[in-house]
């Protein structure tokens, strides 16, 4: 074997929308598959919940676009997955099964991905924005004809926190996915040994966090 190493490069970008789009009007299925297309062109991997709906449409853009899609399952087993929870296998390379509910589910969902980008959604979509906020992911809104981004944009003004997160909106998924990638990287650190500063693992809830009261470790 040769000396070369693997690098992390990719980005792994996690699509939050609702699985009933009823309300979400004639144009959300474009824009999400739009939406996992942009994350594939622009060297990202999809990351969703597994579930129907608008991530299921941002994972066929995706798949559209020769990439990678991810799904973290509510569920404990692929016969859960579709029995029990009624979710599909379809436009998923790989289904993590976490055994967790849809709460739990949420939580695993977006610590695993490096951003976060809301679509049009319901309430288990401004529970994964909190959660991605809590934890300072950078995260992205499309405007849309729905609702959901006028929620979490009355949201966050009335939160008196706006100013702690990175929270970005934009009505083109091309111009959104390539603003949160760059926010990402703005956040990504060095490989173990390497001559940047480098981060211990830290959630942002105040247990664990770095040793020097949240400044950088050398």
């Amino acid at each position: 074997m040769g000396s070369e190493k693997h690098q992390h490069f990719k980005i792994k970008i996690c699509i939050s929308g609702a699985a009933d789009t009823t309300h979400c009007g004639d144009t959300a299925l474009e824009s999400a598959k739009e939406l996992g297309r942009e994350i594939i062109r622009q060297g990202g991997i999809l990351v969703t919940g597994a579930t129907t709906g608008f991530p299921l449409w941002a994972a066929m853009g995706a798949k559209e676009a020769g990439g990678l899609s991810i799904g973290m399952s509510p569920a404990s087993s692929e016969k859960e997955h579709v029995e029990v929870y009624g979710l599909p296998l379809d436009y998923l390379d790989v289904i993590i099964y976490t055994g967790f509910g849809y709460s739990g589910r949420n939580l695993l969902l977006t610590r695993a991905s490096d951003g976060v980008i809301v679509g049009c959604g319901r309430i288990g979509t401004v529970n994964e924005f909190t959660i991605a906020f809590e934890d300072h992911k950078p995260l992205g809104v499309l405007r849309g004809p729905w609702e959901m981004d006028e929620v979490l944009e009355n949201m966050l003004d009335k939160s008196h926190r706006r100013e702690e997160g990175v929270v970005i909106f934009d009505e083109s998924p091309k111009e959104l996915v390539a603003k949160l990638i760059s926010a990402v990287q703005d956040q990504k650190v060095c490989d173990l040994g390497g001559k940047c500063p480098q981060y211990v693992y830290e959630n942002f809830d105040g247990v664990g966090g770095p040793s020097k009261g949240g400044e950088r470790v050398m």
